[in-house]
């Protein structure tokens, strides 16, 4: 049995579709007579659904559901805490023990359509092939008072079996999107799939997305995600790569899934053969090599400050040279910085005023490391 309840400002209903054993099926459609909310008309269409259920006399019942609120509560894995669903809750849970051996499972929403759309038979409805018509339905469910005294003594006489159901693949939201135009209700979720919808193509059952490269890559679910992940780190030829290559390496493997970045860098720092035998990092502490100049003027540091606010004479960069041994400073300012006033800085402020130096510390950029440069150092034999 499948169930679920729709509720909007103009009125409520319930959808339950029944699949039996000789492959017949049997939708009802319930349009609630009353306002409520949309937790109690996900209740009102379970309670329907199972009396349905107990008037056909069906003892072993297989219950599927979209809604995690009250799925979870007939669990017990939520506790009821809103008074007005107390009642229903305690209802259904009386049903399910009538019933005898009953277990309910909850199933993202994709799987649930055909009662989804009784549910919404006012706008939306989808009917199996062999049937021209369904039967619409005026209901509304009153669940009887329960006392306290009596709960726990009903409790103890069934059981509630717990089937857990994957989470909602990121690939149907596309693929409905891509062959029925369908968007999802959240609008956050509807700009985000019309924005990246151009970039995957469905075809033969499978999705592609389209790479920078133009390669389409398989999209994967999260188990297969797992498993390329597994199999191109730890596999036969994986090389316990780190996650960055990881991910590289499943691209060029030529598949795809949203956040795999991510997983396969948790995914590489939590494999245990890598934590033992991956490289130390951390390396140990070493003191410091200081650069130490023999007498002054032996060796100098030049760079480049700026830019910096514009002075009154145009100038935004500062050249400056430190000798390392007496710490004296030597500074001219530039408007815009050239090889040529470099070259002209180290000859007329440097060579010319202190000597030529046994050599002069930058930080190799294109201003310190030229023909210019050059022919300066080999013209007065410094480095």
């Amino acid at each position: 049995m499948y169930f679920d309840g729709a509720a909007h400002r103009d009125g409520a209903g319930a959808g339950v579709v029944f699949y039996t054993l000789e492959a017949d099926i049997l939708p009802y459609s319930f349009t609630l007579t009353r306002r409520c909310s949309n937790n109690v008309a996900e209740y009102q269409a379970l309670i329907l659904g199972l009396e349905t259920a107990v008037d056909m006399k069906q003892l072993h019942l297989r219950v599927y559901g979209d809604s995690k609120l009250v799925v979870n509560q007939l669990l017990g894995v939520y506790d009821v805490k809103k008074p007005e669903l107390i009642p229903y809750y305690k209802y259904a849970r009386q049903l399910m023990g009538y019933l005898g051996n009953v277990t309910i499972e909850h199933i993202p929403r994709n799987f649930n359509q055909q009662a989804d759309s009784l549910a919404r038979v006012a706008s939306m409805i989808t009917l199996p092939s062999h049937r021209n018509q369904i039967s619409i339905c005026q209901n509304w469910v009153i669940p009887p008072m329960f006392d306290e005294g009596n709960a726990s003594e009903e409790e103890n006489t069934y059981h509630i079996f717990v089937h857990e159901i994957e989470k909602e693949d990121w690939r149907h939201l596309i693929i409905d999107y891509l062959n029925h135009g369908k968007l999802p209700e959240d609008p956050k979720k509807r700009v985000d799939i019309r924005r990246r919808a151009p970039r995957f193509i469905y075809y033969k059952g499978t999705l592609y997305r389209r790479s920078f490269d133009g390669v389409f890559l398989k999209c994967l679910g999260e188990n297969e995600a797992i498993q390329a992940m597994e199999e191109a780190h730890s596999g036969i030829c994986g090389a316990h790569q780190s996650g960055p290559k990881l991910h590289f390496r499943i691209k060029r493997m030529g598949y795809y899934w949203p956040t795999m970045v991510k997983d396969c860098i948790d995914f590489a720092r939590r494999c245990q053969v890598c934590q033992f035998h991956g490289n130390f990092i951390h390396q140990p502490p070493e003191p410091l090599h200081p650069t130490v100049a023999s007498w002054p003027f032996d060796a100098w540091g030049l760079d480049i400050v700026g830019p910096l606010p514009k002075s009154s004479g145009g100038h935004v960069f500062i050249l400056a040279a430190t000798d390392y041994f007496s710490k004296w400073a030597e500074a001219i300012p530039l408007r815009e910085v050239k090889k040529e006033n470099v070259v002209d800085f180290i000859r007329l402020h440097i060579i010319y005023r202190y000597g030529v130096p046994r050599y002069i510390i930058t930080d190799n950029g294109k201003l310190f490391c030229n023909i210019a440069m050059n022919k300066l150092c080999e013209k007065f034999h410094f480095k």
